[in-house]
C-alpha cells in the first residue's frame, strides 16, 4: 500500500509541473529546472567545451555549418511566429561550431549552441545532409528536451528516495529498488527518450523543408547512418533511439507533409 501512495504522489507532482505547453509539439512539459537556470549553465558548459577542443575555423565545411545553421534557425523563428509564437527564441543564443573529432556526431545544447563532429561529416556527405542532421538536433533545444530530461530524471530519482523512505524492511527494500531501476529506465526513460527522438526527426524534417532543404534527403541519410553502424544496435526497446528501419520509415512517411508546410512559407524548390 505504501509503494502505491509514493507511486500516485510522484504522479500528481508530474502532473502538477507538467504545465508549460511546447509550441512545436502541442503537449504538455515537465520543466522542473527553468530555462532561465538551464541556459546560462548550457552557455558556460559550450564554452568551456569549445576551450578544450579543436575547433575548425576558416574553412568550407566549417562555412557550411554555421550556413545551414542560420538557415536553420531562421526556419524554426518564421515557424513559430507564423503559428502565433513572438518571442519564444529571444533567450535563444545561436552558435554553431565544426570541432575535430572522429566521433560521427552532432549535438545542439538548451540554448542554441551547436557542435559537428568532422567525423559526421562523410555520413552528412552533402549540406543537404547536414541540414537534416541540424534540423533534429535544433528541434532538441527547441522543444526543450534537455530540460524534460532533467526533470524525469529527477523524479526518477524522488522516487527511489520516497521509495526506500516508505519501506522498512530491508528485504523488500531491495526487490523494490531492483524492481524500480529496471522498471522505471525500461518502461519510463527509455521511451521517454525514444519519444524525443521521433519527435526531433519529426521536427528537424519540417525546419529543413521552410528552409529550403529537400526532407526526402533525411531518409536516405539514415540509410547511411544504418550502414555506417553495421547493423549493430541493441533492441529498440532496450536503446534510447528509435531503430534506423523505425526512423526511415518515419522520415519517409513524412516528407511529404514537410513540402506541404515549406510551401505555406512560399518555398516551392529544395536545395
Amino acid at each position: 500500500m505504501k509503494i502505491k501512495k509514493v507511486v500516485f504522489f510522484i504522479g500528481i507532482v508530474g502532473l502538477i509541473l507538467s504545465c508549460a505547453t511546447n509550441p512545436f509539439t502541442g503537449k504538455k512539459t515537465m520543466a522542473l529546472v527553468p530555462n532561465s537556470q538551464l541556459f546560462p549553465t548550457s552557455f558556460a558548459q559550450y564554452n568551456q567545451f569549445l576551450s578544450e577542443n579543436k575547433v575548425v575555423e576558416g574553412t568550407k565545411d566549417a562555412a557550411m555549418i554555421s550556413r545551414v545553421g542560420q538557415r536553420i534557425a531562421v526556419a524554426a523563428e518564421r515557424w513559430l511566429n507564423a503559428n502565433g509564437h513572438q518571442g519564444y527564441l529571444k533567450d535563444y543564443k545561436w552558435e554553431y561550431h565544426l570541432v575535430e573529432d572522429k566521433t560521427v556526431n552532432a549535438w545542439c545544447m538548451p540554448g542554441g549552441k551547436i557542435v559537428f563532429y568532422t567525423g559526421i561529416l562523410p555520413i552528412a556527405k552533402n549540406e543537404t545532409g547536414v541540414a537534416a542532421i541540424m534540423g533534429h538536433e535544433v528541434a532538441h533545444a527547441l522543444a526543450n528536451h534537455g530540460q524534460q530530461r532533467m526533470s524525469a530524471g529527477m523524479l526518477q530519482q524522488i522516487g527511489a528516495v520516497a521509495g526506500n523512505v516508505a519501506i522498512k524492511d530491508e528485504e523488500k527494500r531491495n526487490i523494490f529498488n531492483q524492481a524500480y531501476g529496471v522498471g522505471s529506465t525500461v518502461g519510463v526513460m527509455l521511451p521517454f527518450s525514444r519519444s524525443h527522438e521521433t519527435e526531433a526527426d519529426q521536427i528537424g524534417l519540417y525546419l529543413m523543408a521552410v528552409a529550403g532543404y529537400n526532407p526526402d534527403e533525411a531518409a536516405a541519410l539514415w540509410e547511411r547512418m544504418k550502414a555506417n553502424s553495421g547493423g549493430q544496435a541493441p533492441p529498440e526497446f532496450l536503446s534510447t533511439h528509435p531503430s534506423n528501419d523505425t526512423r526511415i520509415s518515419n522520415l519517409t512517411k513524412w516528407a511529404p507533409r514537410a513540402k506541404d508546410e515549406a510551401r505555406k512559407f512560399g518555398v516551392t524548390s529544395f536545395r
